[in-house]
Order: C-alpha cells, then sequence, then structure tokens
C-alpha cells in the first residue's frame, strides 16, 4: 500500500523510515509493506501496546492533521445550514411536517451512497472528497444570492436542500474511509474520537453563529458564513493524504462489486447486527437532535432562534466533552459492550426528556445526551473500520451509509405524528420502540454484549 503525504515521524514501516517536515513542500511518499495496511503500521504511540495514548496522538499524522480541518470546516458550515434553513421553514409555513420533510431531504443521496462506496474503491478518495464539498459550496452560494437579491422562497429551500442531501452521505461515506486508510488500528478510537469533535464544534459555532447572523443581519450574511466554511474545506481538504493498495485488485462491473459488498457485509457476524442497530438509531433516536429540535424549542419552551441556538449548543457541549473522553480516556477492548450500553443510556435520557418542560432540566438532559452519543457512535465507527479490509472499505461504508436512511423517515414520519400527537407523545414512543429494540438485538446477537471472538476480530 502506498501512502502519500503521511508523517514518517509518526509511522515507521518494516521496510523504511522517510523523514518528513509539515513545512516542505514536497511531500514525499512511505511505501507501506503489502502484509500491513494503514491501521496495523506500528507508530511511535502504539509499538507497546500496553503504551498510553495521549489525548492528541492522531494529530502526529499530517494527513489526519488536515482531514481534521477540512471535515470541521464543511460541518460548521453544515450546521449552521440547517439551524438556518429549518428555522426559516418553520418561520414561514408553520409547518413541523416540513420542517422535518426539509431535514429529510438532507440525505436525499442516501440510497446512492452504495454505488459511492463502489467508485471509492476504484478512484482517489481524497480528489472524490475535494469535489463533493465544492459542489455544497456551489449550493450555498446559488441561496446565498437568492437570499441577497431577496428572491428565495421556501422552495428554492427545498429544492436547494435536495441536491446538497445528494453530496452529504457520499462526503460521509468518503472522511471516514479515509481515516480508515491513513489511521493506524492502535489509533483508531483516539482519531475516531477527535474526528467526532468536528460535529461537536460545529453545533457550537453553526447553532450560535447561525442564529447571530440570522437575528442580526438576515438570511444573507447568514449564507456568507456558511460558504465561507465550504471554500475553506476545499483548501484544507487539499493536505490529505491519497491511499492506495499496491494489492492488485481485479475490478470487475460496478453491480458485481456491490454485490461483493453485500455479501461481504451479510457474511460479517460483526458488520450485520451493527448494521441494524445503525439503521435504528438513526430512525428512533437521531430524529429529536437532528431535524425535529426546532419544533421542540418552539412547541414546548417557547423558544425564538436565539433560545433553539442555545438548546443545540449545550447538547454539542456535551457531545464534545464525550467525543474528548473517548479520544483521550477510554480505550476499551470491547468497543461493541460499550456501545449497547451508551445506547441503551441514550434511549433513556430520550424518554426523560420527553416528559419534561423545565429549560433548565431540559438542557441538563440534552448535555447528557449528547455526551452518550459520542460514547455510542464513536464506539461503532471504531467496531465498523476495524473490522473492514481496505479493499472493501469504501463498499462497507457505503452500505453503512443506508442505514443512515432511517432518519429522513424517522424526521418525516416525526414531524407528522407531532401535527397529530404533541412533542411529547411522539418522541416517547420513538424512545420506547427505540429501547425494546436495542433489548431484543442484544437477545438475538448475544455476542453485542458478550464481545466478540479474536477469531472475528480478525
Amino acid at each position: 500500500m502506498v501512502a502519500e503525504g503521511v508523517d514518517s515521524s509518526n509511522e515507521q514501516t518494516p521496510d523504511s523510515s522517510v523523514p518528513e517536515s509539515d513545512s516542505s513542500s514536497n511531500t514525499p511518499s512511505v511505501t507501506i509493506n503489502t502484509a500491513t495496511s494503514p491501521a496495523q503500521r506500528p507508530t511511535k504511540e502504539t509499538q507497546d501496546p500496553n503504551s498510553k495514548v495521549t489525548p492528541f496522538a492522531a494529530f502526529g499524522i499530517r494527513s489526519f492533521r488536515f482531514q481534521w480541518s477540512a471535515d470541521a470546516m464543511t460541518t460548521w458550515g453544515s450546521e449552521m445550514e440547517t439551524l438556518i434553513l429549518g428555522w426559516y421553514i418553520l418561520v414561514a409555513t408553520d409547518s413541523p411536517f416540513l420542517v422535518g420533510l426539509l431535514g429529510a431531504l438532507r440525505f436525499s443521496g442516501t440510497l446512492t451512497a452504495p454505488i459511492v462506496g463502489v467508485i471509492a474503491d476504484r478512484m482517489n478518495r481524497r480528489l472524490m472528497l475535494i469535489f463533493l464539498r465544492a459542489g455544497a459550496g456551489l449550493s450555498a452560494l446559488s441561496l446565498l444570492i437568492l437570499a441577497a437579491t431577496d428572491l428565495i422562497q421556501p422552495w428554492h429551500v427545498f429544492l436547494i436542500a435536495s441536491i446538497s442531501g445528494i453530496l452529504r452521505p457520499a462526503d460521509n461515506v468518503l472522511r471516514q474511509s479515509l481515516i480508515a486508510d491513513t489511521v493506524p488500528r492502535q489509533l483508531l478510537m483516539n482519531a475516531s474520537g477527535l474526528a467526532r469533535t468536528t460535529q461537536d464544534t460545529a453545533r457550537i459555532v453553526g447553532a450560535l453563529l447561525g442564529a447571530t447572523l440570522l437575528s442580526r443581519l438576515g438570511l444573507g450574511w447568514a449564507y456568507v458564513g456558511v460558504t465561507m466554511f465550504y471554500t475553506l474545506s476545499v483548501f484544507f481538504g487539499l493536505g490529505i493524504a491519497t491511499v492506495r493498495s499496491s494489492n492488485p485488485v481485479k475490478h470487475v462491473n460496478p453491480l458485481t462489486e456491490m454485490k461483493q459488498g453485500l455479501r461481504y457485509m451479510v457474511d460479517s457476524s460483526v458488520i450485520k447486527p451493527l448494521m441494524f442497530l445503525a439503521f435504528l438509531v438513526n430512525a428512533t433516536a437521531f430524529p429529536l437532535t437532528n431535524g425535529l429540535l426546532p419544533v421542540v424549542a418552539r412547541n414546548v419552551y417557547g423558544h425564538d432562534e436565539n433560545g433553539l441556538a442555545q438548546m443545540v449548543a449545550v447538547f454539542a457541549i456535551g457531545a464534545l466533552v464525550g467525543s474528548m473522553v473517548m479520544a483521550s480516556i477510554v480505550n476499551s477492548r470491547r468497543p461493541e459492550r460499550f456501545m449497547m450500553l451508551t445506547m441503551v443510556i441514550w434511549y433513556v435520557l430520550i424518554l426523560m426528556f420527553a416528559q419534561v418542560d423545565s429549560n433548565a432540566l431540559g438542557l441538563a438532559l440534552l448535555a447528557l445526551m449528547g455526551a452518550a452519543i459520542s460514547f455510542c457512535m464513536v464506539s461503532m465507527s471504531v467496531v465498523l473500520m476495524t473490522f473492514t479490509k481496505f479493499e472493501m472499505r469504501g463498499r462497507v461504508m457505503g452500505i453503512r451509509m443506508l442505514a443512515v436512511y432511517g432518519l429522513p423517515m424517522g424526521l418525516v414520519i416525526g414531524g407528522w405524528l407531532i401535527e397529530q400527537y404533541g412533542v411529547p407523545r411522539t418522541i416517547t414512543a420513538y424512545a420506547a420502540i427505540g429501547l425494546t429494540t436495542v433489548i431484543l438485538s442484544a437477545l438475538k446477537w448475544p455476542k453485542l454484549v458478550t464481545g466478540f471472538s479474536a477469531e472475528e476480530r480478525g
């Protein structure tokens, strides 16, 4: 395998070690022994399996530093966009259903993610990522022009949200694949925790900055910030490493390769239950915080856009703390167990949140919920990245994105149910269904709790 632009100061191969300076304009290539994947390469931090990983160990890898920065810019812009457009549609239409529909459109490309995974296993993943983020920037620029010229209408928002939604799932496939490509296996928990902080900080920056610009300067200036973040993401993306397999891979037609990915997933006693659980939390847990929170903020707490921003920021602070704990403290040898425990806690917190209307208590529960989500999803990502071969990584991550399709389904149904039965009943029903299904999943796949064997871990 050949990795271009990876810090050799942090990664040494059995064959050679090439020093690299970050200030050098010419990035050397590091040839990796084909018997060892990037996730298995020894590093200064990981040569001793008992050595403690420092909280920011993954930042010792040059490519990860650039990818973290690029991902942060994209996610910050995306979260600003989510809050701004969600509030705009709620005020313009007064329809929780349409707010849920708008959130669902952000994931309209989920069904194409497996095809993206096939392409990602054939092409340069870094260039694909840059191309997709440039497209997201152009979509934001279109809305900026419409808002600045005072021509924007709700249908414009839905149309451009649909286009952006086609790009978003592909972006997630590529960013996860690139982390697994360039970070040693022993640092995956650390890198995954740090990578998730881009989403957590985005909730804080996006909510506070988006609400401030929207309430004080208007939609047009708010979208100037969104467009700038997407532009910066493209520039940072140029520093991400390009990794390719040196093992010859015989490519067949894309449909056959997608079937190979599905077969690989179905045959895995580890990946299959994780895919099911990923769909479950997207359908029943994520809708509350990933689309319906504007409705909760206004209908339950009587907030304006600034009150909504406060709720989002508090939730994000909890998630950020959770991500940093995962990156610096938690190093579970059985992350699947930790995932199941924190998933149960997540649903219990949602049940409690649905029963309260106190702003202080609601904010506290949102912060705890954010931490639980980080614990659960980082653990799930680590298990998936650890168990997946390099040659199948794009396809598995693409199929993984199909699970995200549960979120738009949950958002649309949840928006309709809120109009019929109100917020508390809808959120309670979602949490009860999710918690019951998690318990049944543990009975069907007991190794999610007892732990997978060494043979299954590969």
